[in-house]
């Protein structure tokens, strides 16, 4: 069985900072495709972070909105990938989820269909 278990949200104010935390089980990480997806109420889901192993090294990715204010890392020996976000801004609101995809290999990094398992979410809030 495999699971996706998010935890670090939490309730902070603008310009302050939060690391997610998606341990992974029954499902090995290293060497595979990660993301961080967002969810806020009333919108559409949209890709936050990517982290790509799939060719032994890792190599990061980014949606416009947060580059340069999250970073995403794994730690393959504690089988978890991470979300580093600093300078939160009132738009990061929403429920973040760990996504894995298995055999994802699309030059679509945030197509969602190639992200089989899913976490439950960690909220995250940030106020102004």
């Amino acid at each position: 069985v495999v699971q996706l278990v998010e935890s670090g949200g939490g309730s902070v104010q603008v310009g302050g900072s939060l690391m997610l935390s998606c341990a992974a089980s029954g499902y090995t990480i290293s060497r595979k495709r990660m993301a961080w997806f967002r969810q806020a109420p009333g919108k559409e889901r949209e890709g936050v972070a990517v982290i790509s192993t799939s060719g032994g090294w890792p190599r990061t990715y980014y949606a416009d909105s947060v580059m340069g204010r999250f970073t995403v890392s794994q730690d393959d020996a504690k089988n978890t990938v991470y979300l580093q976000m600093i300078n939160l801004k009132p738009e990061d609101s929403a429920m973040y989820y760990c996504a894995a995809a298995p055999y994802g290999t699309s030059g679509t990094l945030f197509y969602a269909a190639d992200y089989i398992y899913w976490g439950q979410g960690t909220q995250v809030t940030i106020s102004s």
